[in-house]
């Protein structure tokens, strides 16, 4: 079985009236293991062991009845070994351990403590993407600390295929309670028919940005797009929710352009390199020379669609040096950023993505002489004795805003007046 054809048994729990959920272990941390078994008397029973439970024991036990209750159980036996883990864990691992025992009615979802906010800027940075697996929540609970401009809650690939159904909960928790600061907030699915239930737990937590894997066809993101609009509806909830499809072989290159213009909720389209490469059947290098047609068809792609590319990860989290010649060599191709598997990875990518000074000294010029033309009425910009070409105005004012964006540049006059 691989995640090109998943197995859909694999989210289908015989009603046993006993299930278990969650992470044990010496190395394990910020996590709960959790057996549950539904009886018919005796009330909730919960036996707890936890090395902070002289502190939080009276905290975890009403999180863990809260949520049993939420499912409509009245009656269970409980056996918790709690790792430190926060009550939106908590409640994932009991919820995720009752639907594994036959329990299918009820919501196990908490009181949203923070707020999903308006929606990101359609053309925000998003220079980085940091990658947290969303079955491990130590990693949830600090990822806006390194200050990424997006983090990746994955359901895919970093997630075994016998826990897809805990970390669908997991990452709904997340987004009702963890505060990920100024990062966009994004969730990768699984490939369809599995994304389906990932769409219906997740959208209803108004995510920032969807990312869609291993996509081929044009078809695929509107089958995407079509469900999550289905689901907002029903929900209640309006706001915009971006679409970043990931091209990840042969087909999906070919198809690119089709992918990048399939839906008006595409931001950005992206590629998989280590997916790509496999399909190739050749080995996936530092120089990358063996994708440089793949990812110059993105690009290309992209920017004839009016969205953003962004490129692959960079797989060596040792080498700094060879991730910053990578980022340098992807801006150079015109993609805007790229995704990260490790917060070490976030500054360097940062720093080969910003323009040089030079760059923004003259872009600043440009910018300055355009303004001047329209203030006159002038319908041609120069710059000194130069006449500046409209594409060149275009290129500087997006370069000029990406650097505010930054907070290499100060905010516009226009901008600090609204704030």
């Amino acid at each position: 079985m691989t995640e090109d054809n998943p197995d859909t048994s694999l989210e289908a729990v015989p009603p046993s009236g006993r299930g278990e959920a969650g992470r044990r272990g010496g190395d394990v941390r910020s996590d709960l293991f959790v057996t549950v078994e539904v009886r018919e008397s005796g009330g909730i029973e919960l036996e707890l062991t936890s090395k902070v439970g002289a502190l939080y024991a009276t905290s975890i036990r009403e999180t863990v009845e809260a949520t049993a209750r939420g499912l409509g159980i009245d009656h269970a036996h409980i056996l918790a070994e709690d790792k430190g883990a926060l009550p939106f864990v908590i409640a994932a691992r009991v919820e995720t351990a009752f639907r594994r025992a036959g329990v299918e009615s009820g919501d196990g979802r908490q009181e949203a403590t923070v707020e999903p906010g308006p929606g990101t800027a359609r053309e925000r940075l998003r220079r980085s993407r940091l990658y947290l697996p969303g079955n491990e929540s130590k990693f949830m609970i600090t990822a806006g600390l390194h200050r990424p401009d997006g983090v990746i809650l994955d359901l895919e690939d970093s997630v075994h295929p016998s826990e897809k159904d805990g970390a669908r909960l997991l990452v709904r928790n997340a987004l009702r309670t963890v505060d990920f600061g100024d990062a966009e907030r994004m969730v990768r699915i699984n490939q369809l028919p599995l994304g389906r239930a990932d769409l219906d737990a997740v959208v209803p937590e108004c995510p920032d940005l969807i990312l869609i894997p291993k996509v081929e066809s044009a078809d695929q993101v509107r089958e995407v797009d079509d469900r999550m609009r289905q689901i907002q509806a029903e929900s209640g909830t309006e706001k915009a929710i971006w679409l970043m499809p990931i091209v990840e072989s042969a087909l999906g290159v070919e198809n690119a352009f089709a992918i990048a213009s399939a839906a008006e909720s595409i931001v950005a389209l992206t590629i998989g390199l280590e997916d790509y490469t496999a399909d190739l059947g050749v080995r996936k290098t530092v120089e990358g020379d063996e994708s440089l047609y793949a990812r110059g068809r993105i690009v290309n792609a992209a920017h004839a669609a009016g969205v953003q590319a962004i490129d692959s990860v960079f797989s060596d989290v040792g080498d700094v040096d060879g991730l910053g010649a990578w980022g340098a060599r992807s801006r150079a191709m015109g993609f805007e950023g790229m995704g990260c598997i490790h917060p070490r990875q976030i500054q360097p990518i940062h720093e080969a993505f910003a323009p040089s000074e030079a760059e923004i000294e003259k872009a600043t010029r440009i910018v300055e002489a355009f303004q001047n033309a329209e203030a006159r009425g002038l319908g041609v910009v120069s710059l000194g004795s130069k006449m500046i070409d409209r594409p060149v105005v275009l290129r500087a004012l997006r370069l000029v805003e990406s650097a505010r964006q930054a907070g290499v540049l100060p905010a516009s006059p226009e901008d600090a007046g609204t704030e």
